[in-house]
Formats: C-alpha cells, sequence, structure tokens
C-alpha cells in the first residue's frame, strides 16, 4: 500500500463525512429486515429506484419469510420478471427462504450471512448496518469503488474486495458499520463522476483527486 495512505490519518480526515451522513437511511426503501435482506439481493446489478417501484407490491403478496417459502417461481415471477438476473435471483430467495423460514432467524453476523445464496459481503455489510448488528467489514458499492481512490485512501481502483480489505487496514472498526454509507452517499450527492462538486464536499481538503484537478480545495 502506498506510504501516504498509511501514514495519512484518515479516520480524522474522514470524520467529516460520518459527521454528515451517520445514520442516514440506505436508499432501499425497506421496512423491516426481511424487506432490506430480500431487497439488497434483488438491488445487485438493478437500481435501488426499480426495486423500490416494484417492493410494495412484492411485499403485499410476501410480507415475511413464512410466505415467501411458500411462494413458487411462477408466483415470484410476476413480480420480478423485469429484475435484472431474475432467474437466479427468484432462485436465490427461495433457497434461503427454505433455510431461514422465519423472520426471527435471519442471520446477523457476516459468516451466516454470506452463507446465504445470492448474499455477498457487500450486501451482507448493508444488512448489518441496517440491523444496528456489529460491523464486520466496509460496505463496498459501486459508488464507494469510484470514489475512495479518488479520495486517496485506497490505491486499487476497481475489486471491490481488495478496496475493502485496504480501508479496513487504514480505519478504525468504530467507523466500518458508516463510512461505506457515508462515502457512497458522497457519492451519490457530490462526488458525481463527472463535475464533482469541491466546493461542498466536506472532505476536499484530503481529497487526492481535487488538490489534482486544482479543484478549490
Amino acid at each position: 500500500m502506498d506510504l501516504f495512505m498509511e501514514t495519512k490519518d484518515w479516520a480524522k480526515a474522514l470524520q467529516p463525512l460520518i459527521n454528515k451522513y451517520e445514520k442516514e437511511k440506505h436508499p432501499l426503501e425497506y421496512g423491516s429486515l426481511y424487506q432490506v435482506l430480500v431487497m439488497v439481493l434483488l438491488a445487485a446489478q438493478d437500481s435501488d429506484a426499480h426495486i423500490n417501484k416494484l417492493a410494495p407490491a412484492f411485499f403485499k403478496d410476501f410480507p415475511d419469510m413464512k410466505a415467501l417459502a411458500k411462494a413458487n417461481t411462477e408466483q415470484l415471477m410476476q413480480h420480478l420478471s423485469g429484475v435484472r438476473f431474475h432467474d437466479n435471483k427468484i432462485a436465490w430467495l427461495q433457497d434461503i427462504a427454505s433455510v431461514v423460514k422465519d423472520d426471527k432467524n435471519i442471520p446477523t453476523t457476516m459468516k451466516e450471512l454470506v452463507a446465504l445464496k445470492g448474499i455477498g459481503r457487500k450486501s451482507a455489510n448493508v444488512i448489518l448496518r441496517e440491523a444496528g448488528a456489529t460491523a464486520e467489514g466496509i460496505m463496498v458499492d459501486l459508488h464507494v469503488v469510484r470514489v475512495a481512490p479518488r479520495l486517496g485512501i485506497v490505491s486499487e481502483k476497481k475489486d471491490a474486495t481488495k478496496i475493502e480489505k485496504q480501508m479496513m487496514e487504514l480505519l478504525p472498526k468504530q467507523m466500518w458499520g458508516e463510512i461505506g454509507m457515508a462515502i457512497s452517499h458522497l457519492g451519490r450527492e457530490i462526488c458525481r463522476p463527472t463535475n464533482p462538486k469541491h466546493s461542498i464536499c466536506p472532505v476536499s481538503k484530503d481529497c487526492e483527486y481535487c488538490h489534482a484537478n486544482n479543484g478549490p480545495c
């Protein structure tokens, strides 16, 4: 890892992000742990906005894990046919429902969550955060993959697993649960792919990209 990354006090540099976005709700409009599990699985390689639109009708028919466990493929397809990679996702939901069976059995540890079909580390980190469970990693979505290298906190620019690992090495555990979502919100609102809003960015003075591009840092 770059010496600059290792020697910079990133916990201090990124604290303004935590202050701005701490406890900010995930863009998925869920109402329970069951719903967030289903929705993060469906949103993978799709959009949060799309999943938010179809969720009310889906959860009206399948309000909990017990109902989902009784659903057949045809019933699920009626709601999810427009979701990207719906065949795989329907199979994963059916497998999860057959394993978990009841909302009270939804796991809240990284090991148990990633053991479920269709749930990777990114989804597990989201579920843990929204469940109020102890963070075991840092959520790295597409926004974090883009923004974290811009900030200069990581040298990896594409691999989410490597980005997460580098961030975990540099940041204290007490920041893990919030920093991924904070960077994601920054990427959605301020640090856009083109024309990032340096003048209102809370971490611009510590941002490698801002300084390299002569922004108002």
